[in-house]
């Protein structure tokens, strides 16, 4: 053998150790000879809203309780598809024990996930529903029931506003399955309310506060709401619904119109309590990262668990605000999982 051979030889022998190291890392027995560590990549949508901050710090809760590892990572924005799959490649390249992900787009995700669970790393999904079978459970809101949840809660304020009520909608942004589902089950309820009329449910806020006060100023603009032809709005997330909020304080009818909204952050709270807000329907995103952890780490140690996770909503109101339940919810101990 030449010299030149043996060291090619030598070089892609050492190339091989390499990589089963670092597989071993994530999957094989701990050097001592117990069960591996788990280590449980989480997704989200996004990292600004604080409906994730509450997903990540019921992850952590989760993580130290069963004492394996999370990793927490997502795009900034919740538009960048593109980014969201960067990151759970990456995760199924490192060879993670499972990846947690929340999918920004109910199809566009399919072909990662299909890759991820052919290389052998489990998929939860939470969220968000995915166009696929290839995830081992789903735990989320029951988002449509949510949506029927704020439907019923506008029809109510609206009772009694004339022989006709105009209602207008924001909707989130095309390919979100969660908030789909809620806008679905908002406008199937209110049409059981034939005293209601549905002005507007065609507009998309977007994924970022900014964008969403813009198409909200032009929505007001365009259905004339300054002059009292729009009675009730209803938007289904944290974004869509503060960037309402704006854009209803710069047209001075904050308060003036019906309006209900979805998730809670402490600016939208305080809106409620001033009666800028009617009602927020609130999910628990606290315990969905809670579960979806403890969910994957149950799959992986060998138990069964159920195929979807139901993590329930509640309508919140400035009448049961300062319940201590309602404050455990809105409200959730960051600083003890987060350092925040």
């Amino acid at each position: 053998m030449t010299a030149r051979r043996a060291l090619g030889v030598l070089l892609a022998l050492s190339l091989s150790l390499t990589a089963l190291a670092c597989k071993r890392s994530a999957t094989s027995p701990a050097d001592d000879g117990g069960p591996a560590r788990l280590r449980i990549a989480v997704v989200p949508k996004g990292t600004t809203h604080e409906f994730w901050k509450s997903v990540h710090a019921g992850a952590v809760k989760a993580a130290r309780e069963l004492d394996v590892d999370v990793v927490w990572k997502g795009a900034l924005r919740e538009d960048d598809l593109k980014g969201e799959i960067d990151v759970v490649e990456s995760f199924i390249a490192q060879g993670v024990s499972g990846i947690v992900v929340a999918p920004l787009s109910d199809k566009g995700l399919v072909s990662t996930v299909k890759t991820a669970t052919g290389a052998h790393v489990p998929v939860v999904i939470i969220d968000s529903d995915l166009a696929s079978e290839d995830y081992v459970s789903f735990v989320a809101t029951d988002n449509e029931a949510a949506g029927k949840l704020g439907a019923e809660a506008l029809a109510a304020r609206l009772a009694g506003k004339g022989p006709t009520a105009n209602v207008v909608v924001l909707r989130y942004q095309e390919g979100s399955a969660s908030t789909g589902l809620r806008e679905k089950g908002f406008l199937d309820a209110l049409r059981a309310h034939p005293d209601i009329r549905m002005l507007s449910d065609s507009q998309y806020g977007g994924a970022t506060t900014e964008t969403a006060e813009k198409v909200s100023e032009n929505l007001l603009a365009a259905q004339k709401a300054d002059t009292g032809n729009v009675q009730g709005l209803f938007a289904p997330n944290e974004s869509t619904t503060f960037g309402m909020l704006l854009a209803l304080r710069k047209a001075g009818m904050a308060g003036k119109v019906r309006f209900v909204g979805f998730d809670a952050s402490d600016k939208l709270l305080q809106a409620l309590r001033a009666g800028e807000i009617d009602a927020l329907v609130v999910q628990r995103p606290f315990e969905m990262g809670y579960l979806a952890v403890k969910t994957m780490v149950d799959h992986l140690r060998g138990h069964s668990v159920e195929r979807r996770i139901d993590t329930g909503s509640t309508l919140v109101t400035r009448d049961n605000l300062d319940a201590p339940e309602i404050k455990a919810l809105v409200s959730p101990d960051l600083k003890t999982w987060l350092g925040e």
